[in-house]
């Protein structure tokens, strides 16, 4: 089973820093930042990438279910067992929401 470790804080205070310096350190570790996980899905070109297009282009936040899929997207696809993401979640309501898809997903071994 794949192990995810989130990195969060405020914006300019060295979550993408940490987590780069981090996963450089250990090739067991995938990084990913979730600003980095959107532009990617926007230049894929995919449905999913256009619909996160509209919100980044009129300087909106990514819905939740949007982000969500996106984030366990990649974890699904990571070449290692550990995952670090850093910049989401950026709200409680988004933890909850992240908390209540691993649930669900660990029950179901999707991510293994």
């Amino acid at each position: 089973m794949k192990k995810l470790f989130l990195i969060i804080g405020a914006p300019g205070s060295g979550k993408t820093t940490d987590a780069e310096l981090i996963a450089a350190k250990h090739n067991n570790i995938t990084h990913y930042s979730t600003g980095d996980m959107f532009r990617a899905e926007v230049l894929s070109g995919s449905q999913r990438g256009e619909i996160i297009n509209t919100f980044i282009s009129a300087g909106n936040i990514v819905p939740i279910d949007i982000a969500i899929e996106t984030i366990l997207g990649a974890i699904k696809t990571a070449s290692t067992d550990i995952v670090i993401i850093d910049g989401y979640p950026r709200s409680i309501e988004q933890m909850v929401e992240l908390d209540k898809y691993l649930v669900n997903v660990t029950h179901l071994s999707l991510l293994r």
